[in-house]
This record gives structure tokens, sequence and C-alpha cells, in this order.
């Protein structure tokens, strides 16, 4: 994907300004996107990639600047006229019904409903040529619910291509892929570009913009500060565009493991539809430790979250807290027991969207004495307690008083991060805590995870990120079809010798993959 100088113009920005109240979204953006090119749109978390991208596709209009597509203006706040032009979108959180089929869920829109059972056949036909011309594998029948995340991505990208789309924009498109999943994604933009395309793509992960673009884009509090040709820099340059300084590694210093607050012993849960569920897993929790847990997504990470945070109970086996036996197990006795949740979704289940941040920020601790007496709220209090976080953990909103659901998901995850710091915990449930952050954001999570490790809290860390796991953790557990491999101390494995364990062969002649037994 070279250089674009001589390819004509489909998209122009120019002068785009968008304020939500005293907060500057987008400043003045001019940028170009030629045929047949990627490029990289790179900012923190809030610095306006988002809002920017939705002003191209119609749902925010800009107070200032115009959008022009393939030379003609844009109507601002239509997007039936961005798709009649030729713009699709695959957001970060995908827009499906999930009681509807693939092929329901892609012609949805696109003919008037008296007319839906008429050309199905055709439709049917183009669906499954695009998806094999573009590699975009998934059955046009199957429920969208039954369907995996990299499942649903391809269905996202074919209601696009069905659409006839020449500009396509992808908002943090591998954020809940596996590696493998965003390999097959790339190559389907790879096809796409080869056919004219143009792609916008949005990502904290600078390897992959490496990987995918031709250009790069770099935003930061709502201003386009860097532009540069990808073959013309670096991971480290980029980084330092994003953040406006250098970006400092990260330090992990051995910790010595205190008692062990937390232990399942052959403990199983039952499987939950298409969930699976535990088997006869072994853990220890140990204060001042990070307990890495890698694997594949959709291999029982979600049951043994649901455990540790009080949302399932084990169906055998014996779980205890500081050595004994734990009883009438529920979200209530977590919360009293001092564990504390960075949940997996921060939208589904770390927050309430129409909630304020003040809200959100009490929403596991509203019957503390701190926050209500005698059934009566102390609002004043929880505002302040809510300033404070944002204050100490950067959240970057007009005040308390703001819906969450305005907030970038980086400053989401910051509230989330300091609602359960704040309060204390003995033992932290960090699920995915740093999907779809910027490099910036993901350094302070790290450290404030090691910081609360240091002070004596037990860290169970889920991530499907290896390299993440690998960094933090004191010891490593790898999850496959819910059984739990043994501790390995820090150093003791590479990742390929992880991924052993990952694909499964790691649990070959081992009884239940506890912590007690031998690598």
């Amino acid at each position: 994907m070279g250089p674009q100088a001589q390819a004509r113009v489909v998209l122009r920005l120019d002068g785009i300004t968008k304020r939500f109240g005293p907060l500057v979204a987008n400043d003045a953006i001019t940028f170009d996107l030629h045929e047949g090119e990627v490029i990289a749109l790179l900012g923190e978390n809030g610095a306006g990639k988002t809002t920017l991208m939705n002003i191209l596709f119609g749902h925010y209009s800009a107070d200032e600047g115009r959008v022009e597509l393939f030379g003609s203006p844009l109507p601002p706040g239509n997007p039936r006229a961005a798709l009649a032009a030729g713009v699709g979108m695959v957001h970060q959180h995908f827009t499906l019904a999930d009681n509807l089929s693939v092929m329901e869920n892609i012609v949805l829109g696109t003919e008037p409903l008296w007319r839906l059972g008429r050309g199905r056949a055709a439709a049917r036909s183009r669906v499954e040529a695009l998806s094999r011309d573009y590699g975009l594998s998934v059955h046009p029948d199957a429920r969208v619910g039954s369907l995996t995340v990299g499942e649903r991505q391809r269905v996202e990208i074919l209601k696009a291509l069905y659409r006839d789309a020449r500009i396509l924009i992808l908002d943090e498109p591998t954020a809940v892929l596996t590696p493998q999943e965003a390999e097959d994604l790339f190559a389907t933009l790879r096809k796409a570009v080869a056919r004219g395309m143009s792609v916008i793509f949005i990502s904290h992960k600078l390897h992959e913009v490496m990987a995918i673009s031709s250009r790069v884009l770099v935003l930061r509090h709502g201003k386009l500060v860097g532009e540069v040709a990808t073959e013309a820099t670096d991971r480290h340059q980029l980084a330092t565009m994003m953040v406006g300084t250098e970006v400092a590694p990260l330090e992990v210093r051995a910790h010595a493991p205190g008692p062990v607050l937390m232990a399942l012993k052959g403990v199983s849960t039952p499987a939950l539809g298409n969930a699976i569920g535990l088997r006869d897993i072994t853990l220890e929790l140990r204060a001042g430790q990070i307990t890495g847990l890698a694997g594949v997504s959709g291999n029982g990470q979600a049951a043994l979250a649901a455990l540790i945070g009080g949302l399932e109970v084990p169906e055998a086996g014996e779980m205890e807290m500081a050595g004994a036996p734990v009883e009438g197990w529920s979200p209530r006795r977590a919360i009293d027991g001092g564990v504390a949740r960075i949940p997996e979704d921060r939208h589904k289940t770390g927050t309430i969207a129409d909630f304020s941040l003040t809200e959100n920020a009490i929403l596991e601790s509203y019957g503390d004495a701190k926050f209500s007496r005698k059934g009566w709220m102390n609002w004043r209090a929880a505002e302040g307690f809510a300033r404070d976080i944002i204050a100490t953990y950067d959240v970057r909103c007009p005040g308390p008083a703001t819906r969450i659901r305005l907030l970038s998901g980086g400053n989401m995850q910051k509230l989330i991060l300091g609602r359960v710091l704040e309060r204390g915990p003995r033992i932290i449930l960090a699920n995915q805590p740093v999907r779809g952050l910027d490099i910036g954001a993901v350094t302070y999570v790290h450290q404030r995870l090691l910081g609360a490790r240091d002070e004596g809290a037990a860290v169970l860390l889920i991530s499907e990120d290896l390299d993440e796991v690998m960094a933090l953790s004191d010891v490593i557990h790898v999850i496959s079809e819910g059984r739990l491999s043994p501790a390995f101390p820090r150093g003791a494995m590479t990742p390929a010798g992880l991924g052993v364990w990952m694909a499964g062969h790691g649990f070959e002649g081992a009884e239940g993959g506890g912590a007690d037994h031998a690598a």
C-alpha cells in the first residue's frame, strides 16, 4: 500500500469543529482520503476520533466545517445520505439484531418492509458472492446471537459491502478479536483496497497500524497534531506523537506474595448455553500477587470471572476466603468480602449508560455509610467521591453530572478503575482491563494495578493479550475448554510454550489442570 499522491481524492474533511458544551471534541480538522488508501487515525482516548467519524457518517452534525465525498458536499447529520454516497461504518460496539439471521441483518433497511420477501434469492446469491470474494466466511442462515465476535464483525463488513460502500470506517476493529481473527480481517481489507476501497482505520494497537496503513493521522485533544507516511515512522515515534511526550516503559519489580485470600479447590460450574463452564479447577489468589490468566476467548474466562464476582456458584468443589469455606456466595458477599471488579464489558456490565458519573461511581458502594444513612442518599458525598476520581484518574469529562454514555471508552474505564481502587479492595478482578485503551491509558492502568499489588491486593488479570499477561503477572495460568493449567512463575514460559497450553495440548496427561500439577 504505497503512497497515494496520484490517486483521486474520495473524501475531504475541511475545518471540522464539534463542541459538546464547553468541551471541544474536534478543533478545525482538515485532511483528505485517497482512493485505495488505508489511513490510520490515532489518538488517546477522548482525542476526538470517534466523534469525527460520527460526523462523517452523519450521526453528528459539525458546528463548523464541511465534508465532501467524491467531490460533492455531504449533507450534515444524515446517515442515509452518507450510506447512499458510499460510506460504511463498522462501530466498535456492533449494531446487529441478535434474534435475526445473518441474511436478515445484512438486508435490513435496504428494502421496504413489504418487499423483504421479494428478491430473496438474488440477495442471498449476492451475499454469498461477497462472502466468497472477500474471505468473509459466515453462514447466511445462522442466528447472529449464536455467532462469535469475529463472525459478527464479518457480518458488519458484509453489511457495508452489500450497500456498495466505497469508503469503510473501522472503529477499533480488533479490540475484541483474537490474533488469528485480526489477521483474517487484514486479509479482507487488503482484498478490498486492491479493488479500490478506501479505509479509515481507528486503532490503539500500533503494530496493527504499522501493518495495515499507508498513512497515519494523529489527534490530540481534538486537534490534528501530526501526519506521517507509515513507512517513514515507527511505533515509538507514533506513541510519542499520540501522548505528546516520551512514554516511559513499564517497570515490573518482583514482589513477595502474602497469604492466600481466595482459593478454589476442584471447582466446576455448569455450562450456560454456548458458554463453557469450569472443569475441576484449582486456583489460589494471594495477597501482593498478580495472577495472570491467558487463553483464547470463550474458553471459560467468563465463567471464572462470574464465579469470582459472585454471579456464579460452584456446582462441585470448594471455595474459600482467607482459609474459611464460603457459603451463600453472591455479588453482595463478594463486595462485602473485598472483591472489586473491572468487568470485561464496560458498557454492558460496568456502567449504566444514562446514569451520571456520580451515580456510576457509587454503583457498588451506595449502601456504604459514607453515601447513605437510613435509606437517604448523601449526594454531596457521592459527588465529592466522583470529583476525586475524576481528578486523580484524569477522567476527561465536563463534570460529575455528565451522563457516562457521553464519555470515550478510555475515560469510562478510568472511572471504573477509580471506583475499584479507591475502596481499597483485597481482591481485584481485572477482566480485559485495557481493552480498547490508548498506550498512555494502558500504561496508567498497569501502573495502578501494580500499585494495588504492592499494597497487598490479590489481582486476577484476565486478558487475551499474551504480551500483557506476560508483562504484568507474577504467576500465569492458561485456561482452555474450562480447564486450568498449572501455575507458571514469571519468566518460566515462552509465548510459544503458553501457546501450546492455549491450544489445549498441554493438558494431555494432566488430570485436572490445577496449581499443584507439575508443568
